[in-house]
């Protein structure tokens, strides 16, 4: 099993216009813990960080500072190939993620043999089909072959899954994964990752935007606002008790079936405009610790 420790991460950005350049922090000391079995939800619009900082955990980006520290339960640290074989991505768009021009079973069989978890050949293609059995591709035979063209949205991700877990992957980054498939088939894709993180004891991080499926999915929520961590606590607890008046936003925006067709007196949301400037997001409510903290400040500093 392997847990993952964010601490104090911050990426900076420079921005040119002609000779004139300006600094833009995206992730402003940002820390999170991902632990086996668990998923954390990173909740904010976009442009908030999220996917900055799930660039940093995949190593597509490098943190201006901080750290980022991958652990077995024995206390080694994962480094280099083993980081990349037990760090893996679900990306938002399944279709612009898939090779159009290579088959479903290419996609599966190259981190394995990459990572070197099957010998070429037939032993390959055995655990290419295990793979689209386990994300419920079936028949697997007739998906193997296909371009992914040739799929629907949820099939697609469906695939891009089978391929994340298929070296090994311990920890699971996935961005929005379902913010582009049709509403009626995003709860079937939610549930599939959540089988196979009961199945392997996954560390997931699941972002998005979408407080009603963090709340479904995610055991914890960290709410990001302009690059800072502005609330944080138990799914249950950030949804149903928000203290940041931008958690309050994005409740007031996540669909209610009770609230529908009635807006009370007592919601803000519907009856003041809210002035997004005025935010405060120099200040965090910590739901464990019960109490606010200051945001954008290292650790040691609070």
């Amino acid at each position: 099993m392997t847990s993952v420790h964010v601490a104090d991460l911050v990426k900076d950005y420079t921005i040119r216009n002609g000779l004139k350049r300006t600094r833009l922090r995206a992730v402003d000391h940002v820390s999170l813990d991902l632990k086996p079995g668990r998923t954390v939800a990173l909740v904010g619009e976009s442009g908030s960080g999220k996917s900055t900082i799930a660039k940093i955990l995949t190593r597509m980006e490098t943190p201006t500072s901080g750290t980022v520290e991958v652990v077995r339960d024995d206390g080694t640290t994962v480094e280099k190939g083993a980081y990349r074989r037990e760090v893996q991505m679900v990306f938002q768009d399944p279709f612009a993620s898939l090779n159009p021009f290579h088959s479903i079973e290419h996609h599966i069989a190259r981190p394995l043999r990459i990572h070197n978890r099957t010998a070429a050949g037939e032993e390959t293609r055995e655990r290419v089909l295990e793979m689209l059995e386990r994300v419920n591709l079936t028949p697997a035979a007739n998906i193997a072959p296909r371009r992914p063209h040739e799929l629907s949205g949820g099939q697609r991700q469906r695939v891009a899954i089978a391929r994340a877990l298929a070296p090994g992957a311990k920890v699971l980054i996935a961005d929005e994964p379902v913010s582009m498939l049709d509403v009626s088939i995003r709860l079937g894709v939610l549930n599939l990752l959540g089988r196979l993180q009961r199945e392997d004891d996954l560390a997931v991080l699941y972002i998005t935007h979408d407080l009603a499926t963090a709340r479904h999915f995610s055991d914890e929520i960290t709410v990001l606002y302009r690059g800072r961590v502005v609330e944080r606590g138990p799914a249950d607890a950030v949804i149903l008790d928000p203290h940041h008046e931008y958690t309050k936003l994005l409740a007031a925006a996540a669909p209610d079936p009770e609230r529908l067709g009635r807006v009370t007196a007592d919601d803000s949301a519907f009856n003041d405009t809210v002035e997004r400037d005025a935010i405060d997001n120099g200040r965090c409510y910590d739901h464990f610790a019960g109490e606010w903290r200051e945001a954008g400040v290292p650790a040691a500093a609070r």
